[in-house]
């Protein structure tokens, strides 16, 4: 068998080879991955619900969808999960809020009760300093030292830093208001959330900050 001659024809055939190779491999891994992601994804955001509504036997009756555009004209999106008990009562809803924080993308997943105050929240995505932003998973809750559970965000909630009655992450007041601003916007989405009969709502809204 005649062996290659050395040539730059030749190494970028040949690296043109690998490459499709490689990338044949990893959209095989990809597909096979792609299922159990989304079933761990669903999962979370299922038990997520249950935690941020106080509740473990609740289904979730209704999802909306609502846009709103932020105090810089940037249009956001809000995802709002109606929740009812067993029997089914309205328990209000858990509504996924995004902002961004000091290290990027914050979303959070804030439930509220049918008059609007919060029951309680859990953090789904974050990029901010380790042991600084990542702590407002715990900050804010309730008997912790920036509490806001049972507050009615009816009167957005602030840091005290800046004249509310929030206290801010120690030396994290950035990632505080980047949490406080996705908690108030969620309220305003679930506030907005059309009243349909169907399974699903989509309804777009201004929205000054």
């Amino acid at each position: 068998m005649k062996k290659l001659e050395s040539s730059l024809t030749n190494m970028v055939l040949v690296l043109t080879g690998v490459a499709v190779i490689m990338g044949g491999i990893l959209a095989y891994v990809n597909h096979l991955t792609e299922g159990p992601i989304s079933d761990q994804k669903a999962k979370a955001l299922a038990d997520g619900i249950k935690t941020v509504m106080c509740v473990d036997d609740l289904k979730v009756s209704k999802t909306d969808t609502v846009r709103q555009n932020d105090a810089k004209g940037k249009e956001l999106t809000y995802i709002i999960y109606q929740a009812q008990d067993a029997q089914g009562k309205d328990l209000g809803a858990a509504v996924e809020s995004t902002t961004g924080g000091f290290g990027g993308a914050l979303k959070v997943l804030v439930g509220f009760d049918p008059e609007g105050k919060i029951l309680g929240y859990t953090i789904l995505e974050h990029a901010e300093t380790p042991g600084l932003g990542a702590k407002a998973d715990k900050w804010f809750q309730k008997g912790e030292k920036g509490d806001i559970i049972g507050k009615d965000p009816s009167e957005p909630l602030t840091v005290s830093k800046d004249g509310g009655k929030v206290d801010a992450i120690t030396a994290s007041t950035i990632t505080s208001r980047a949490f406080l601003l996705a908690v108030n916007n969620a309220y305003s989405a679930y506030k907005a959330t059309p009243a349909t009969d169907g399974k699903t709502g989509v309804t777009k809204q201004e929205k000054e900050d």
